[in-house]
């Protein structure tokens, strides 16, 4: 029998103190009935011998302390699931958003899963195809990667998230494909931007969107990500999807971490963060991966908003240590009109080794890969030089290099926000863009590559002007 309670101490925030409580575990779902009626959830944050503290979803206004009562439900936050999710929207706490009918379950599984052991895990190593250039030509994304995306106040890390949410899919397998949005602290205007763009390219039909609005209680942000992964985790490794999980803001996300953190009181850690956020992000972030034996996997394209446009900041930094690499979006490039604005020297997919070659994408991508970055570094370190001592000091081949890495951020790495290139276009428009250079120049492509896929109007090598 479930027991009420009218014990309650205090409410500070979002966070309640009940006392003299029996058989209470952590993380135990309550219910809280106002003085009017009106049900309230909340969840056990920590015990210390008869009191409970208590996370409330929906906030703590209008809560007169001696007229509430507590219930405390004998389980976790659960989330119900059945392949009908898949093209549905959810609120931040699981359920439904755009006036379709309650999921009827097939499965219930507690929101905060569990954990993979390690040597179940198998290892990451087929491409992802997300149709953009500057991250399958050189950040290449892998299945069961872990790759997040650091953007920074005004940049189009929105429109990004979509295009790949539209976009992505696994080459060479006949396996289906999903997506899984979690939208962390948005607008209106973004939440209407996702659920519009998706129903109108189709993409919906494929996706299931969990969206939590910036006006929603702070808490319900620390649920919203782990009903995405609980999501994902169902699809592929119940249903062996493949599933790709985009999670924007997880800055939204921490600083809801941060305001509960504070109202309970606890020792801040760097910028007042609490000092368990490392182990809280791992704790998302670990989600993803392939297990063996298992047909699915869940791949993961975090996105966060850098504050102050700091790679040194604790939620940026930490995410650097937990996840294989960085795509970094530049302010630069957006100021010059080049979307994706994506800065390819300082972006890094630590697994990309293991995802390009032949059988996966072509032979001849590793080389070329390495040719274009190490052209593109030397070409913006041209044009540095020429802005300091101006173009004439610059010898014929520098120039060369500076007017490639115009042509390579124009051509390359700018694509339209509906351009959807196939892995054979991205290395061809490379291949073209190449052919600026004397072959001499490229001499981190092997000969039989050069003779194969340079086109026939390359130059000779003789050196050359760029005029």
């Amino acid at each position: 029998m479930i027991k009420e309670y009218q014990t309650i101490k205090e409410i500070v925030g979002p966070l309640m103190l009940v006392e003299q409580v029996e058989g209470v575990s952590y993380d135990e779902l309550v219910e809280i009935t106002l003085q009017n009626g009106d049900i309230r959830r909340g969840r056990v944050l920590e015990i210390n011998r008869d009191k409970a503290l208590i996370q409330l979803f929906e906030g703590s206004q209008g809560i007169n302390i001696k007229q509430t009562r507590v219930r405390f439900l004998g389980k976790s936050l659960q989330l119900a699931l059945s392949p009908d999710i898949l093209g549905r929207v959810f609120n931040g706490m699981g359920l439904p958003k755009d006036g379709g009918a309650p999921i009827i379950a097939q499965k219930r599984l507690d929101i905060n899963g569990n954990p993979i052991n390690p040597t179940a895990r198998d290892y990451p190593s087929e491409f992802i195809q997300t149709g953009i250039s500057s991250i399958d030509g050189l950040n290449t994304l892998v299945r069961g990667q872990k790759l997040p995306v650091f953007s920074a106040s005004g940049l189009p890390h929105a429109r990004l998230a979509a295009q790949i949410a539209r976009q992505a899919k696994v080459l060479n397998t006949n396996s289906q494909f999903a997506v899984v949005f979690a939208a962390i602290g948005i607008t209106y205007e973004e939440a209407d931007y996702f659920i519009s763009d998706f129903k109108k390219t189709g993409a919906i039909d494929r996706t299931v969107l969990f969206m939590n609005l910036a006006n929603d209680p702070v808490v319900e942000r620390v649920a919203t990500p782990r009903m995405a992964l609980t999501a994902a985790e169902y699809l592929a490794f119940e249903l062996d999807m493949h599933v790709l999980v985009i999670i924007t803001d997880i800055t939204n996300y921490c600083e809801a971490l941060r305001e509960v953190s504070a109202a309970r009181k606890e020792v801040p850690g760097r910028r007042g963060y609490p000092g368990y956020m490392y182990t809280d992000l791992a704790s998302l972030y670990e989600r993803a991966g392939r297990i063996k034996g298992k047909k699915g996997s869940i791949t993961q394209i975090p996105i966060l908003s850098m504050p102050e446009d700091d790679k040194t900041h604790p939620i940026p930094d930490l995410t650097g240590y937990i996840t294989e690499g960085q795509i970094i979006l530049s302010r630069e490039l957006n100021r010059k009109g080049i979307f994706p604005p994506i800065d390819v020297l300082p972006s890094l997919s630590r697994l990309k080794d293991k995802g390009i070659g032949c059988g996966k994408t072509r032979e001849d991508h590793a080389d070329t890969m390495n040719q274009l970055f190490a052209a593109y570094a030397r070409g913006k370190e041209a044009k540095e030089l020429a802005v300091i001592l101006g173009e004439g000091a610059l010898s014929d081949i520098d120039k060369l290099y500076a007017k490639f890495a115009e042509k390579f951020e124009k051509q390359y790495i700018g694509q339209g926000e509906n351009e959807d290139r196939d892995i054979e276009t991205t290395l061809q428009i490379g291949w073209d863009l190449l052919t600026i250079f004397p072959k001499n120049e490229l001499k981190r492509i092997r000969d039989e590559y050069i003779a194969k896929y340079l086109p026939e109007n390359s130059k000779d090598t003789a050196i050359f002007t760029a005029e």
